[in-house]
């Protein structure tokens, strides 16, 4: 789904994120939480409660970029607090697609015809 020029690190906040933060919030998670600077080359990936929303934060050149993914069903794999902080963008890939990125296992496919 992301497919950044080079290979940028991917680094995990495993607590829970409210999803109402935006750059602001969310860099200072990244300064005061993940004691990493919000400017430097890498990807830095949160997820709420119901690991049902993920936003990744990136510095690129001159601004930041938040991207938002939603799933309508199921819930992303999320790392425990207790598991690896990182992952490469191959990784995150496959986090975003719905895979257990422990276990290689996808969500379902879901189809739809309209959004109400």
């Amino acid at each position: 789904m992301i497919r950044p020029s080079g290979e940028l690190p991917v680094y995990l906040y495993t607590g829970v994120t409210d999803m109402r933060k935006a750059v602001d919030g969310l860099s200072a998670l990244v300064e005061l939480q993940m004691e990493h600077s919000p400017f430097e080359a890498a990807m830095f990936v949160f997820c709420n409660r119901r690991k049902d929303r993920i936003k990744i934060l990136v510095w690129e050149r001159n601004g930041f970029v938040v991207w938002f993914k939603r799933l309508e069903k199921e819930c992303f794999k999320w790392p425990d607090e207790n598991d690896a902080k990182s992952l490469t963008t191959e990784e995150l890939n496959l986090l975003l697609d719905g895979y257990d990125i422990r276990r290689m296992k996808p969500h379902k496919n879901l189809n739809y015809q309209s959004v109400n």
